[in-house]
């Protein structure tokens, strides 16, 4: 549907400033914008050469001429394959949940991130035989959590979240690695409202979604007049955050000249604004995250090592979902729970059958794909609990649309007598040796109870001193 390989947006909305920011957050994509003013036009438009050719509809829910719902309805019966973003008021979650049922692929909170429609964008050009159950929702549920609230009991991840409950107290940088949507966010956000920063502000930059040649304006700031188009001063993001804490996502996208400055902050506390006659200090916690392997990069060139040592005072990784499946089942009651709290949705139950269905997904986009998954079946559901038919991209993907309940909730009950994320047999079918399993209870404990090692020994119902030769016994870090 593309020309010459470019993808277009067609863009119903009649505010000038909001076309010009979505035309021009598209084009860094590589996206062609057109514009209609209303429905009656945008539906006129499907079928010029222009509208045959389109690859998603961008729609503003304050849409002149035509209820939302009802011009989705109207564009999803012409063009039903063409995905329909919509625009909303950030605080309009329920006129979300309708454009959703009438048909829409999506939505966005306004004002636009353009981490957010970047994602969408990106989303709607997938290749992957996955429809918009499995697409991920680029507005999330981001009421923050504390340690107390983080849904995960496999031990790996307990003892990220024992490791991290620890630095929340000190000003040291925590590095955080792992596969996009295991909620690297979540625990950044946990980390800052266990520390003593927790009533300063916390300050997100996705580095990913900056142009490279705006990121050390961004973070660092400028002065009016420093470079062409900058006609006012500048406060950067690390100013910002004074006394609180930043979180550098997908910081191995930071650009080399801009990691650079960003070691002089660490190093020095100070940041130099474009322009800027003297350096500003400033007292901010640094909190970073990845996707990437930071060795890998290193070793590619792309990212400093000196950089990447400052940053490492506390290292983080969060396994990838597929990893502690057994933790799917408490996921699916806390994410439904918060789910229902959503203007427009109600709670749910979820059977059996599709709990077992979801636990044997191996969910490529991690919790936030979960997340996702159940929301958009919320959305849509008419019952009072989902069920496997709530998830039919799902079932397709794992051939379980001809499998039987018989088959299916053997293998989630299995999930919960092994315990809470305490795998007893080997990939062979062999049961695990005794010191390994005894070794990852250990790790549990200690995650669970926080590295409160008085607790940890009085629930195992050993003492201390026993405790702590365990731990020498089988090489376990008492921090987690």
């Amino acid at each position: 549907m593309t020309r010459d390989g470019v993808p277009m947006l067609m863009l119903i909305d009649d505010e000038p400033a909001q076309r010009r920011l979505v035309a021009a957050l598209a084009a860094r994509a590589g996206w062609r914008t057109i514009f209609v003013n209303d429905g009656e036009t945008a539906i006129a438009t499907l079928g010029t050469q222009d509208g045959m050719r389109l690859d998603a509809i961008l729609l503003d829910q304050w849409c002149p001429s035509y209820e939302p719902a009802e011009l989705i309805r109207e564009l999803r019966a012409r063009r039903p394959a063409l995905p329909i973003l919509v625009l909303t008021a950030h605080d309009n979650v329920a006129a979300a949940v309708e454009s959703m049922r009438a048909g829409a692929t999506d939505y966005l909170s306004k004002p636009i991130a353009p981490e957010r429609l970047l994602a969408a964008l990106n989303a709607t050009l997938s290749e992957d035989d996955i429809n918009s159950e499995l697409r991920p929702l680029t507005e999330k549920i981001t009421a923050p959590l504390s340690f107390e609230d983080v849904v995960g009991s496999a031990p790996r991840f307990r003892a990220a979240l024992a490791v991290a409950a620890k630095a929340a107290r000190a000003r040291v940088p925590v590095l955080i690695e792992g596969e996009s949507g295991v909620g690297k966010d979540v625990l950044a956000r946990a980390i800052h409202a266990a520390s003593p920063r927790h009533k300063q502000p916390m300050v997100t930059v996705n580095c990913g979604a900056i142009p490279a040649n705006l990121v050390e304006s961004e973070l660092f700031g400028h002065e009016r007049g420093a470079f062409t188009g900058a006609f006012e001063r500048h406060i950067g993001k690390f100013v910002a955050a004074e006394t609180g804490t930043i979180f550098l996502d997908e910081i191995s996208e930071m650009p080399f000249d801009a990691q650079v400055k960003l070691l002089r902050v660490l190093q020095d506390g100070e940041v130099q604004p474009i322009g800027a006659r003297r350096p500003v200090h400033v007292d901010v916690r640094v909190i970073a995250a990845t996707n990437k392997r930071l060795l890998e990069e290193i070793e590619a060139g792309r990212f400093r090592e000196d950089l990447y040592y400052r940053l490492n005072v506390v290292q983080l990784t969060i396994p990838p979902l597929r990893e502690r499946i057994g933790d799917v089942p408490a996921l699916c009651r806390h994410l439904l729970a918060r789910i229902a709290d959503q203007p427009g949705l109600r709670s749910l139950g979820l059977t059996d059958d599709a709990l077992a269905l979801l636990m044997q997904h191996e969910w490529p986009g991690n919790v936030r794909q979960l997340q996702n998954a159940l929301f958009r079946a919320a959305v849509l559901c008419e019952g009072d609990a989902l069920t496997p038919q709530d998830f039919p991209q799902i079932a397709a993907q794992i051939g379980a649309r001809d499998a039987t309940p018989s088959v299916l909730i053997p293998a989630a009950r299995r999930s919960h007598r092994e315990g809470a994320g305490i795998t007893l047999f080997e990939g062979d079918g062999h049961v695990r040796q005794l010191a390994e399993i005894e070794a990852d209870v250990i790790r549990l404990a200690i995650g669970h109870y926080r590295g409160r090692m008085t607790e940890v020994a009085r629930r195992l119902g050993i003492g201390r001193s026993t405790l702590y030769r365990k731990l020498a016994e089988l090489g376990i870090d008492n921090a987690a």
